[in-house]
């Protein structure tokens, strides 16, 4: 099972953060090329993208670059960076439909079969950031063999719907959130949840956290490294989920065994969707550990 519960955005422009942030140990790490890099700062910002890449820094973290839109000056170079330089995943910021992602498909293998890559070893996200990339959600989740996930980008989101940011018990992201999301479970790839502005906040950051792991998000987006840890032990099965877990595998294997076809444990029927969730919260117990 590939964890990606954190994805920590770097601003491709801050040198020391690039050389030192692997020592935080995410999952993901996503060179920021866009936003957090201002007009003059591009050029040199991709060149130390892709030098970083080239090192052995982030060896055993998957590596993502978030490029510029394709239909900007900066777009296809930042896209030539990444894949030569050999970056696990490109992001494709505001998506809005289907044709963005075969756009950057097309782009992605005409580069890899230029630069002698494997072609499909470069895999693809999406940020959907408004209510066009919202309603096409699942046609964007499918569009590519190379989509591996989908993020929600909430600031801009709630600008084109003409909402603000409220903390993470508000409604204003909840139908963006759920349609995003069984997009992603559609298309059988991970879903990303929105940014937490307030580094200082680890309540409401912890908060938010909660509502999401419960709706079914694989993990979400991190701008500042302490929230790293608070993350991946929210995401972590507490001690009671795995022994419940470890009994439900338990009684299954036994009923198999016994070629029983009914399960049933502490007088409740098991079902299969029931040993399935089991699998997954071991699985996820042997990569994370239990929660503290």
């Amino acid at each position: 099972m590939k964890l990606r519960r954190s994805m920590l955005f770097l601003p491709g422009s801050k040198a020391a953060m690039l050389s030192t942030a692997f020592v935080y140990k995410p999952d993901c790490v996503m060179f920021d090329l866009e936003d957090a890099v201002s007009l003059r700062e591009k050029d040199s910002a991709r060149l130390m993208v892709f030098h970083i890449l080239r090192t052995d820094a982030y060896k055993g973290i998957e590596t993502v670059v978030r490029i510029n839109p394709l239909n900007t000056p900066y777009g296809l170079k930042d896209l030539e960076a990444a894949i030569r330089a050999g970056a696990d995943a490109v992001r494709l910021p505001k998506t809005d439909c289907a044709n963005d992602i075969h756009e950057l498909d097309a782009e992605v293998a005409r580069i890899e079969m230029e630069c002698g890559c494997p072609i499909g070893r470069t895999k693809l996200l999406a940020a959907i950031e408004s209510a066009s990339g919202v309603i096409n959600a699942v046609s964007i989740a499918t569009a590519s063999k190379r989509m591996i996930g989908i993020a929600l980008a909430g600031f801009d989101y709630v600008i084109d719907m003409q909402s603000q940011r409220g903390d993470g018990a508000k409604p204003e992201l909840f139908y963006a959130r759920c349609a995003v999301l069984h997009a992603a479970r559609a298309a059988g790839i991970d879903a990303f949840d929105v940014v937490y502005s307030d580094i200082n906040d680890d309540a409401g950051f912890l908060k938010e956290v909660e509502l999401i792991r419960h709706l079914g998000f694989n993990g979400k987006s991190l701008i500042h490294p302490r929230q790293i840890e608070l993350l991946h032990n929210a995401y972590a099965p507490t001690e009671k989920e795995v022994s419940y877990s470890r009994r439900v595998i338990e009684a299954a294997a036994k009923a198999e065994k016994e070629g029983v076809g009914v399960i049933a444990l502490d007088g409740k029927m098991i079902d299969a969707p029931i040993v399935s969730q089991a699998q997954r919260v071991l699985q996820r117990a042997e990569a994370s550990g239990i929660r503290r």
